[in-house]
């Protein structure tokens, strides 16, 4: 096998399909460095437990995923379309109590508005590339920088102050170590201290969370320590893979809620992949201004 072949474990049931990103030397003889398609996952492993995926380079898990999160995407667009022909109803109705005529100015085409922005951080190139990928269809302004997990804590706050983003993502790979029972204990975590170090920064620098609105973590991260760090939204609940476009669904809902409106804690985890065993988070304050009137040179 060589690297970029797209693989499953057998020992694992086929359940997740990865490409084979590194071959190295050990004392136990070849290993297989993998990385997951879609979850956030690296893992190691002989060729003698590996064994080419399907054609179609895909486990059913991962045809699941993939039609889910298209159904998300879809999903999204489709209620954004909705929210807007409803505030363009309701602001086209104002004046109407006393019989009055509908202003011209007041035309639905007459509005418009400016989601949330985001800085996206990620410790994986590939991942970062999914998610600006995503973001992009969204319509989601988005600025994305690969920093790796232990370099984040010194190097994000810098970039917050230059770029003065509306909701800052921190993610990349984390896993618990093997034979774990502290679940509390952020030694027993590969990733989760220096996401947690960076949402402190952050926090010390803007401690109001519905200006800076954060989302931290990655699969299995310690998700109670990264919100009592700061964070507005973190992984992992469960201490499961989380799926690579979750921290992007997450962004996308912040952005796109009116600035009047709480989010729905509840309605933002169930439009994720992984869902509330893999993402939770704090009730946090829209990021979406509407404006009036629409400039006729835009």
């Amino acid at each position: 096998m060589q690297i970029g072949d797209i693989v499953v474990r057998r020992s694992y049931g086929k359940d997740i399909t990865f490409k084979i990103i590194d071959i190295k030397n050990s004392d136990y003889g070849v290993l297989y460095v993998l990385k997951g398609i879609n979850l956030r996952i690296i893992a190691d492993s002989p060729e003698d437990d590996l064994e080419l995926a399907a054609q179609e380079g895909m486990t059913k898990k991962e045809a699941t995923f993939n039609k889910k999160v298209n159904g998300c995407i879809k999903k999204i667009l489709l209620d954004r379309s909705v929210e807007k022909k409803y505030r363009g109803e309701i602001d086209s109705s104002r004046g109407k109590a006393k019989n009055e005529k509908k202003p011209k100015e007041s035309a639905p085409s007459m509005l418009f508005g400016r989601p949330g922005r985001v800085l996206h951080v990620d410790g994986d190139a590939e991942y970062l590339d999914v998610c600006l990928k995503t973001y992009k269809q969204l319509a989601v302004e988005a600025i994305g920088h690969v920093i790796a997990e232990e370099e984040q804590p010194k190097r994000v706050l810098e970039l917050v102050k230059r770029l003065k983003p509306d909701i800052v993502v921190l993610t990349g790979h984390d896993a618990i170590v093997k034979g774990t029972e502290d679940y509390m204990n952020l030694n027993n975590y590969k990733n989760s201290r220096h996401f947690v170090d960076t949402v402190t920064e952050l926090r010390n620098y803007e401690p109001n969370y519905d200006d800076l609105v954060i989302f931290a973590g990655a699969c299995q991260s310690c998700y109670e320590a990264i919100l009592d760090a700061g964070a507005n939204f973190a992984s992992s609940p469960n201490r499961v893979l989380i799926h690579c476009l979750d921290p992007v669904f997450i962004s996308e809902k912040v952005a796109y809620t009116n600035v009047e409106k709480i989010v729905s804690i509840h309605e933002v985890i169930q439009n994720t992949i992984t869902g509330v065993d893999g993402i939770g988070g704090l009730q946090t304050r829209g990021k979406y201004r509407e404006g009036f009137p629409k400039s006729k040179y835009s």
